[in-house]
């Protein structure tokens, strides 16, 4: 069964195609999944497992951003909406005059990881600090201000990287890093998730966060205190289930109204072990307590 709440608005529609196969007219589904770039990897490794589940359906996954799922959502363009983020007020109001109720489902848990540079001698920070570093008129536009200095940054000065607009990951940091503040001007905004990473990478005056599934061994993550001189917790799947992480979130996915019939089936699917499977082995914490081997 889901595991699904109401929110109060919504659209989606399901696309039945008409597909060759084994030289017979033999009639498949399509579901449009689109949205948010963290979730679009395992969004890609679900649609292809599934594939072996139930051939006659077909799940096209695209990214984006979380605004372009939820905005396909409600404009009847897409069946599943992926989310890094909750719906918006002002989205909930236009999918009600538009006669439609989203249903939001959890499907998994992730660490908004903070990434630096491996040379950057920095291993701890605060929110406050990543407010004075991220914040519009922060205090924080060097790493001297921070009481070091990274090897091979030549004039100390923090190169700032953030995501687009449109993105999930952004409108989450901005609420839980800035609250009801901007971002600084001169960010460099990063269309996917991956880019952030490669960039702060290749960079070592950066700073950028982007999700936990992205982490590689050429960068570090930080760890993060709630408040400044607190105890830092690192960006674990663990620390992102149990909600310990001082920047953790939930994966989500928006059907309009209660799914039924193979976006239903197909969400029960990825609510399953071998589903929840999938999204642990990429890198994010499942929503249930599964023991996965290679072969899951």
């Amino acid at each position: 069964m889901l595991n699904s709440r109401n929110v109060t608005t919504g659209l989606a529609i399901m696309v039945s195609v008409s597909l060759a196969a084994c030289g017979g007219g033999e009639q498949r589904q399509l579901i449009q999944n689109k949205g948010s770039d963290t979730m679009v990897n395992v969004a890609q490794a679900w649609a292809e497992a599934y594939q072996t589940v139930d051939p006659a359906v077909t799940v096209a996954v695209t990214g984006g951003g979380s605004g372009t799922g939820i905005a396909a959502l409600i404009n009847g363009t897409a069946d599943i909406a992926n989310s890094s983020r909750e719906l918006k007020p002002e989205e909930v109001e236009q999918a009600t005059k538009n006669g439609h109720t989203p249903v939001e489902l959890i499907v998994g848990y992730d660490a908004l990881a903070v990434y630096l540079h491996p040379d950057n001698p920095i291993d701890t920070l605060s929110k406050e600090q990543l407010a004075t570093i991220y914040g519009n008129g922060g205090s924080a536009t060097h790493w001297t201000d921070l009481g070091v200095e990274v090897p091979g940054c030549k004039d100390q000065e923090i190169v700032v990287v953030s995501r687009q607009n449109n993105s999930g990951t952004y409108e989450y940091f901005r609420e839980a890093i800035l609250g009801k503040g901007d971002f600084r001007l001169g960010t460099r905004d990063m269309h996917g998730s991956k880019e952030v990473v490669d960039l702060v990478e290749n960079t070592p005056c950066a700073i950028g966060y982007s999700g936990l599934a992205y982490a590689t061994d050429r960068v570090k993550m930080a760890c993060i205190s709630a408040e400044t001189g607190g105890t830092c917790i690192n960006p674990t799947e663990e620390t992102a289930k149990d909600g310990t992480y001082p920047i953790a979130r939930s994966l989500l996915m928006y059907t309009s109204g209660k799914p039924e019939g193979a976006i239903a089936r197909y969400l029960d699917w990825i609510m399953s072990d071998a589903g929840q499977c999938i999204i642990m082995q990429t890198g994010y914490a499942p929503v249930t307590d599964v023991s996965c081997d290679s072969s899951s």
